[in-house]
């Protein structure tokens, strides 16, 4: 019971999100905290050349984070 306990990954504090246009489709990646509500943001959408309104569509994965410095093989 303790060793699953030790040996349980730590969740990462951030999560990539699929950021998707309200107007053209168009869509990015994103990063937000895992606690924080679901994103909307206005930003240029190239498609139509105009600011535009983006909404988080769906989570994508947990972004990648730098390898302890005791854990690197050599």
């Amino acid at each position: 019971f303790l060793l699953n306990i030790l040996l349980k990954k730590a969740k990462s504090k951030n999560i990539l999100v699929l950021m998707e246009s309200a107007v053209s489709g168009h869509q990015f990646t994103a990063i937000r905290e895992r606690l924080a509500d679901k994103l909307e943001m206005l930003r240029f959408d190239p498609y139509i050349q105009k600011t535009s309104l983006y909404r988080e569509r769906k989570r994508v994965a947990q972004p990648l984070t730098e390898p302890d410095i005791g854990k690197v093989k050599k």
